[in-house]
C-alpha cells in the first residue's frame, strides 16, 4: 500500500496580518511534532511517530501555538493550538501534525496572537476523531 500523506505542518500566509511564532528555546518545536509518518490500516490513517515523539508521551511539555477555540467566550479552557494561524474561520491550518488539543485547569484568555501553555502531554495511538496530540492539566505561560 503507497505511503499516504497528511496535509502537513500548515504555511503562514506572507499576507497574515499575524506575526510568525518567535524562536523559543522553553518549548517543545513545532518540527518534532510534525514529523510523523502515516500509514492505511484497517482502512483508516493512522500516525506512525518517531522514537523523538513516542518519548514525548505523559510528560510536562510546554508548547507555542496559535489558538483556535472550541468554545464561545473570552476565557477558554478546550481548544486546538496550531504551529500557524488560521486564515479562514472554516479550515484548518495544517494536518493534525499540526494541531494540539488543549484542556487547560483554569481558563486561559483568548488571543490571536502566539500564546504558550505548559501541561502533560499525550502521544494518541488511535484517537476517534483523528488527533495525533492532546494536552491536559495545562496552564497558560508568559
Amino acid at each position: 500500500m503507497p505511503h499516504v500523506q497528511g496535509q502537513g505542518a500548515g504555511v503562514h500566509s506572507p499576507l497574515s496580518p499575524f506575526a510568525p511564532l518567535k524562536p523559543r528555546e522553553d518549548v517543545l518545536p513545532w518540527s518534532v511534532l510534525t514529523d510523523v509518518k502515516t500509514r492505511i490500516e484497517n482502512r483508516r490513517i493512522v500516525p506512525v511517530y518517531p522514537a523523538a515523539v513516542n518519548t514525548l508521551d505523559q510528560k510536562t511539555q510546554r508548547i507555542q501555538g496559535f489558538m483556535m477555540p472550541l468554545e464561545a467566550g473570552e476565557q477558554q479552557r478546550h481548544f486546538l493550538l496550531a504551529s500557524v494561524p488560521l486564515t479562514c474561520a472554516f479550515c484548518t491550518p495544517g494536518g493534525p501534525e499540526s494541531m494540539v488539543e488543549v484542556r487547560t485547569k483554569a481558563p486561559v484568555k483568548y488571543s490571536q496572537g502566539a500564546v504558550v501553555v505548559e501541561g502533560r502531554f499525550h502521544v494518541l495511538k488511535n484517537d476517534p476523531y483523528g488527533l495525533y496530540y492532546r494536552m491536559t492539566e495545562a496552564v497558560g505561560v508568559k
